[in-house]
């Protein structure tokens, strides 16, 4: 499985013929190390809620490269009359797809939508355990710390991806409790240093961080596992 950051909670994902996107952020994010124009072959986008800095460039992405959106129902239905594909979820779910399998984990945060007439519903906030060939990722989406992280632990994931920014956001300290509740065998910092009041600093996280390999990645690095 090979992971690239590509600034803020911005994820791509491959695994033979699996090439996915994570909240691909990548117009306007000043992190960003590519284009939207440069992505290149993508067969799945994963948003995790409705926010600009998360949805993104969804929309011209599917629609240039025919990949499949997986998102929650009213965000899915926002994104039907773009005419792309779309595969709808909602949290506690979980689903066989071709590459593997997905769950919907909570998140405590917003996802509305901002649109040129308003604010449209985002549905919940969420995050997602994406399991391909019995390797599990987690990418928490924007949240909170919560209780509901100590039930993953049992999912025995492998690579945990955490915003650590605050603000918006879990911050350092809860960061770090939120590793202690999933128990990853490694974990990545997102969600930070993009603007000026998310910047925090990830080897302040590394250092407090206790049994788990803590890997922080440049926007543009790749890591493999």
């Amino acid at each position: 499985m090979k992971l690239r950051f590509l600034g803020h909670s911005c994820f791509y994902l491959e695994e033979g013929a699996f090439k996915a996107l994570i909240d691909p952020f990548i117009t306007g994010n000043p992190q960003s190390p590519i284009s939207a124009a440069e992505v290149g072959e993508i067969t799945h986008i994963f948003v995790t809620h409705g926010h600009g800095d998360h949805l993104g460039d969804t929309i011209p992405i599917a629609k240039a490269t025919g990949a499949t959106v997986i998102t929650n129902h009213e965000i899915g239905v926002y994104l039907g009359k773009f005419d792309i594909k779309v595969h709808t979820m909602h949290i506690g779910g979980r689903v066989k797809m071709e590459f593997g399998t997905v769950k919907m984990t909570p998140a405590l945060h917003g996802s509305g939508i901002t649109t040129e007439e308003g604010m449209v519903c985002g549905g919940n906030p969420g995050g997602f355990v994406i399991e391909i060939n019995n390797k599990k990722i987690y990418h928490a989406g924007d949240t909170g710390l919560t209780m509901d992280m100590k039930l993953l632990e049992a999912e025995n994931i492998d690579i945990a991806l955490l915003p650590i920014g605050g603000n918006f956001t879990m911050d350092v300290a809860d960061a770090v409790r939120a590793v202690e509740f999933i128990k990853p065998k490694v974990v990545i910092p997102m969600h930070y240093k993009t603007f000026p009041v998310i910047n925090s600093d990830p080897y302040e996280f590394k250092e407090s961080v206790k049994g788990c390999d803590v890997v922080i990645l440049n926007p543009g690095d790749d890591y493999s596992y």
